[in-house]
């Protein structure tokens, strides 16, 4: 009998050490596992950072996605004119965000071109340089005025479509743009 009530004491005992191990185990892991938490919260706010930069990139392109550069296409515009005539005037709108594959099929600017003249010019030749423009889709000539207040004072208003080759594409994501 003191046999028996020795081995129990020894399986006891035993039990008892293996949930002392078991529980310094757990303890450990435990702590692991807060570190390991710690340092993916961490790391939540880099992913929360990657995520507000990717949208911001998306939304420059949107928003800048139309973009090009005024000075080469007025001084193009301004080369192309006869003697004589001077640009007084530029109202285009940007098209949208380039889309397709083929930004020569979309329009780019669209609006109106106006130019003065002390004499009175044939407007046929200076809408047919202009459409030999890199980037145009379409010239026309609109409106000829007089001036009431001064003579010999001309006014000429054309229709211009630019197509989206026009574009810079600087602000296109990831490989959209040139």
């Amino acid at each position: 009998m003191l046999g028996a009530l020795l081995l129990s004491l020894a399986l006891i005992a035993g039990a008892m050490g293996l949930k002392l191990i078991a529980a310094q185990r757990l303890a450990v892991e435990e702590l692991e596992t807060s570190s390991l938490l710690n340092e993916l919260s961490e790391l939540s706010e880099v992913s929360t950072a990657l995520t507000a930069e990717r949208d911001l990139v998306e939304f420059r392109s949107q928003a800048m996605g139309s973009d090009f550069s005024w000075v080469p296409l007025i001084a193009d515009l301004r080369g192309r004119l006869p003697g004589g005539v001077e640009l007084i005037g530029v109202d285009l709108t940007t098209g949208g965000v380039p889309t397709g594959e083929v930004a020569t099929l979309e329009p780019g600017l669209t609006g109106t071109v106006s130019m003065r003249s002390q004499d009175a010019i044939a407007i046929a030749p200076v809408v047919r340089s202009l459409r030999q423009m890199s980037g145009v889709a379409a010239v026309d000539g609109r409106l000829v005025t007089t001036s009431e207040q001064a003579a010999d004072s001309y006014t000429y208003e054309l229709t211009v479509t630019f197509t989206q080759d026009i574009y810079s594409g600087r602000f296109l994501a990831d490989g959209e743009g040139e």
